[in-house]
């Protein structure tokens, strides 16, 4: 291969990236990038995984204490001077010894071993207490996550809904512009009076400061978007116009769909978990006022010059019982079953919501979607008479009111168009979170 052709080919390579680059660059941002980015930087999130994390790591030592408990220990004492035996003998004499520990030091080790052999199901409800737990932080994660992709979301139909008002507002401005020139060239011609001319004036102002309400409310829009990712608060995203959406989902029977969501939302799980969770730590409670066994082994080694081993092992058996405790066991048992309970209440409570969410997100997607035909065929409606208004006035057979009236009902069209369409969209992802499925 030539110099020449290599130089064409790596020039043609560089090229080809740098048109890939551009057009990832230049690629509009979905609701899945948004999703991806709020989810890798939300703080709430952030805690709510941790706190999952901890109730794991909390399962796992309640899991632990029914292992066999292993512990050594050792010390070393250096004395003024190491004690001796003194014995007295028959006859009046003493037996005095060599000092018991030599070098005038105490060496000193040992290990053991203790294993529970019964706690009254204090060990077996305290690690079903944690598993539940975890579970009820698992859930709370979930339910987390699932609200932070409503409020991206929203967030993101925000951003596009003031865009598409503040196009509305600014095709509004154009085509009172347009009138006003109309009736500015009428005015000099003398085939109109002056009034109309100010009449048209003053709406052009009027939507000039629509068009500036609409400039600032598009800012504010993307600025909440912006923070929500955890992106600089003055960045101007490119966003899809096309949303992830299940239509056949609010196809389904109102009943099917709340039985679903019954089934599905995190938050129920959560309040189950933590009922249960209560429930165990009670019994946990109640298992300590039962009598506890355990076996427990040993191992000693104590350096000395006068026993006759300097090594001893043990095995036994261990007993406690606490008969009274002032009735602290007790209540607090009592406290728990309590807390329990009320966690049961909520969740029905949360079961009553859960279904008026899912049938206010079925009956909005309804009314959305009744609402965006009616809205586009307006749209189409409204275009066209304004169309008609303008032409009618500049032939002298129509009125400057109805040319200015036909502005106004165009820009409402649009945007009731707009708000319909979206409406609809957000209807649907709303119906997926309360049916737990987003």
């Amino acid at each position: 291969m030539t110099p020449r052709r290599r130089a064409a080919r790596a020039c043609s390579a560089g090229l080809a990236l740098a048109l890939l680059a551009a057009a990832a660059a230049l690629r509009a941002e979905t609701l899945e990038d948004a999703w991806g980015r709020a989810l890798a930087h939300d703080a709430a999130l952030a805690a709510a995984t941790a706190e999952s994390e901890a109730a794991a790591a909390g399962e796992r030592a309640a899991r632990g204490a029914r292992l066999p408990q292993l512990g050594v220990d050792a010390s070393y004492m250096r004395l003024s001077e190491a004690p001796a035996l003194e014995i007295d003998m028959p006859g009046g004499t003493v037996f005095r010894s060599p000092p018991i520990f030599p070098h005038d030091a105490v060496v000193m080790g040992s290990a053991s071993l203790r294993q529970p052999l019964y706690t009254g199901g204090r060990i077996t409800s305290g690690i079903e207490a944690a598993r539940q737990a975890a579970r009820a932080a698992g859930a709370q994660e979930s339910a987390t996550r699932s609200a932070l992709k409503l409020r991206v979301a929203q967030r993101y139909v925000a951003v596009q809904r003031s865009r598409r008002a503040l196009a509305a507002a600014e095709a509004g401005v154009t085509s009172l512009k347009a009138h006003v020139s109309d009736v500015q060239a009428m005015v000099e011609s003398e085939s109109v009076a002056r009034a109309d001319l100010l009449a048209a004036r003053v709406a052009l102002a009027d939507a000039e400061q629509s068009r500036v309400r609409a400039v600032s409310a598009a800012a504010l829009a993307v600025a909440g978007y912006n923070r929500l990712l955890g992106e600089p608060l003055g960045r101007e995203p490119e966003l899809d116009e096309r949303l992830p959406l299940d239509s056949a989902l609010a196809t389904q029977a109102i009943g099917e769909l709340s039985a679903t969501a019954m089934g599905r939302r995190s938050e129920l799980a959560g309040l189950d978990a933590q009922a249960r969770a209560l429930a165990a730590r009670a019994r946990a409670e109640s298992g300590g006022l039962l009598p506890q066994l355990a076996l427990s082994a040993g191992y000693t080694h104590l350096s000395n010059q006068i026993l006759d081993r300097e090594q001893l092992t043990m095995v036994g058996a261990g007993f406690t019982w606490n008969l009274f405790d002032g009735g602290q066991a007790r209540y607090r048992a009592a406290s728990l079953r309590a807390a329990s309970r009320a966690a049961r209440h909520r969740a029905e409570d949360q079961r009553s919501l859960i279904e008026l969410e899912v049938r206010q997100a079925w009956l909005g997607v309804a009314e959305a979607r009744a609402r965006v035909l009616a809205s586009r065929e307006a749209a189409a409606q409204a275009e066209e008479n304004l169309r008609m208004a303008r032409e009618l006035y500049g032939a002298g057979l129509g009125t400057n009111t109805q040319v200015l009236a036909a502005v106004a009902l165009q820009v409402t069209a649009a945007n009731n168009r707009d708000d319909a369409q979206l409406d609809e969209s957000l209807a649907q992802l709303t119906l997926a979170h309360a049916v737990g499925e987003l």
